[in-house]
């Protein structure tokens, strides 16, 4: 059988130490009028509509260029990585290699390559820790590259990262040691 929790005892006072407040029964909210917010509003400018209209046209202007800006940007990384693997690596190669996920990574999205977005994000965040000091491991960095060309390929381009489970997975559990 359990005793009844007895009642909460009132705490004693501490002299010189104020007595809490009682949080506010609502709090304040107000808006406030940025600079960027102004200018959208001022007349003469494009509605809101109209702007991402033009920036999916852009979108859709640009999207045939992006295999080939692809094949570019994932050689460079590669050989980044590999002069870095065979001990040739140049003094920033880290912030390089950072710098080309996270181009990689913004790019992807923007053009809805769902997967090699994923796997660039994951990549760039683990170069980022390696950034900060932590170790480098380069048989992950390996890892990520491998699947980066993997989500090159036609076969992969369209595909989400929901869609490869195991593969995905892989990469959250390497990146996971690395952070850990």
């Amino acid at each position: 059988m359990t005793k009844p929790k007895a009642p909460d005892a009132p705490k004693p006072k501490v002299p010189g130490v104020p007595k809490p407040k009682a949080p506010s029964p609502e709090a304040k909210i107000f808006d406030v009028d940025t600079r960027f917010q102004s200018m959208a509003r001022r007349e003469g400018g494009v509605s809101r509509e109209k702007a991402l209209e033009k920036a999916q046209e852009k979108i859709e202007e640009i999207k045939p260029q992006f295999d080939e800006w692809l094949d570019v940007e994932l050689d460079k990384l590669i050989a980044l990585i590999e002069r870095a693997q065979d001990g040739r690596a140049e003094k920033n190669w880290v912030s390089q290699a950072v710098f080309r996920s996270r181009q990689l990574h913004h790019a992807a999205a923007t053009l809805g390559v769902e997967l090699l977005a994923f796997i660039a994000c994951s990549l760039r965040e683990m170069l980022e820790l390696v950034e900060d000091g932590g170790e480098c491991n380069m048989e992950s960095v390996r890892c990520h590259i491998d699947a980066l060309m993997l989500a090159r390929q036609a076969s992969y381009r369209r595909l989400r990262p929901d869609q490869v489970p195991e593969l995905t997975e892989g990469l959250r559990q390497v990146a996971k040691r690395i952070a850990s």
